[in-house]
């Protein structure tokens, strides 16, 4: 076990794809000599070469175009999107192409291309800076979508994400790049695409992905002061999304509630909220509750506190919970 933060975590998990994988390359905008904005690539051009880790124009159509071609010749290709609002420019490359060329080539075809995008808030920057776009993805067939929440599974998850033979697009929790935390690099101990429980409970569930997770865990431990106890997953993965582990967990304790930075309007914590309330209709002892951003574009940095989800908004959704 070694300590490490998320973006250290997610830099290591690289240099090993880039060391094992001789087809697998990274590409995207002042990765190379800078390592990045967040410095996640740092290292990495002067270990494996520019033509290995290679800088970009300031065009994300051309980079994820450019990484299509390169997979369908046989090469690995991981983008680098610099901020989650950057990615929109690639947006159609991502949705009209990347994700259906398995399905339009009957299965003869597949681009296993890899996109990392940080994202969410918290860091007080400028427009553009600190969306959480997920749910414009995660409705696409054809693209999986993961987050990790750690620096343990940030380390493993893009390699798996690498390997899959699906395009796989990774948010990173900017917020959460200097988050600390063990790291097993002998064994992964999961699957990127199947949810965690963090922590067991009997009265309610809560469940997160990314950069909610830290305070999904922190309003549990508050809870538990007051004589709640409640069960927190990982989600780890935002599509497909393990319904069985959300669903093991709800027949359990009675109570959903879904945390996001995403606003709650169309985001991806009602999708979840209505599989559920099929699932376990007669299990639940409340309505499967929401915790987002508001419906309203990412504010500015002085006031983006009030926006983002915090301890007290999931425990006001626990007590309205609780008290039916």
């Amino acid at each position: 076990m070694t300590t490490m933060t998320i973006a250290k975590a997610i830099n290591e998990g690289l240099r090993a794809t880039l060391a094992t994988n001789p087809k697998a390359l990274i590409m995207g905008e002042d990765i190379g000599a800078l390592g990045g904005v967040y410095r996640v690539t740092e290292g990495l051009k002067a270990e494996f070469g520019a033509d290995r880790v290679m800088d970009t124009p300031l065009a994300e159509s051309g980079i994820i175009g450019t990484a299509i071609g390169m997979a369908l010749r046989g090469y690995s290709p991981i983008c680098e999107i610099q901020f989650d609002g950057f990615v929109f420019p690639g947006f159609n490359q991502i949705t009209t192409q990347l994700a259906k060329i398995r399905t339009r080539s009957s299965g003869q075809l597949s681009a296993p291309v890899v996109i990392r995008i940080p994202y969410g808030g918290g860091i007080g920057s400028i427009e553009h800076h600190s969306e959480s776009p997920e749910a414009l993805f995660a409705h696409t067939a054809g693209l999986r979508i993961i987050s990790p929440s750690n620096a343990h599974d940030a380390y493993w998850m893009i390699q798996q994400a690498v390997a899959c033979p699906d395009p796989v697009i990774v948010f990173e929790p900017k917020r959460r790049y200097w988050l600390k935390g063990e790291v097993n690099t002998a064994s992964p101990g999961l699957d990127a695409f199947s949810a965690q429980v963090l922590r067991p409970g009997t009265d309610a569930t809560v469940v997160a992905y990314g950069p909610l997770v830290p305070v999904a865990l922190a309003a549990a431990e508050a809870a538990e002061q007051e004589g709640h106890s409640v069960e927190v997953i990982d989600l780890r993965s935002i599509s497909p999304i393990d319904f069985d582990a959300v669903t093991a967990s709800v027949e359990k304790t009675g109570r959903l509630i879904v945390a996001h930075e995403a606003p709650t309007f169309g985001g991806l914590g009602g999708e979840i909220a209505a599989r559920i309330s099929e699932r376990c209709f007669y299990a639940l002892e409340a309505p499967a509750l929401r915790v987002g951003g508001f419906h309203m574009p990412y504010p500015v940095a002085r006031v983006e506190e009030h926006y983002l989800p915090d301890i007290d908004r999931i425990l006001e959704a626990l007590d309205r919970a609780l008290a039916y």
